[in-house]
């Protein structure tokens, strides 16, 4: 992982973005300390995200909801 100062992300942040799509993880740095770190996008499907929840399904309750009867339409 690089380490940059931001008087040095600021004016290279075109050249820092070109690496991050590279694959690279850049952290920007302010009087010696990580203040934030530019990382490569990893693209997420739905079943990725909701995998923790699939594997607690005992413990969720999956049902849905009854149908209701249509309403009339003159009621509205």
């Amino acid at each position: 992982m690089r380490s940059v100062q931001v008087v040095e992300a600021k004016a290279k942040f075109s050249a820092l973005l070109a690496a991050v799509e590279a694959g690279e993880t850049i952290a920007i740095m302010r009087r010696g300390r990580v203040v934030a770190r530019l990382v490569p996008d990893v693209p997420r499907s739905a079943a990725d995200a909701f995998k923790p929840l699939w594997l607690q399904a005992d413990d969720i309750d999956l049902a849905p909801p009854a149908d209701s009867p249509p309403e009339s339409v003159e009621t509205l």
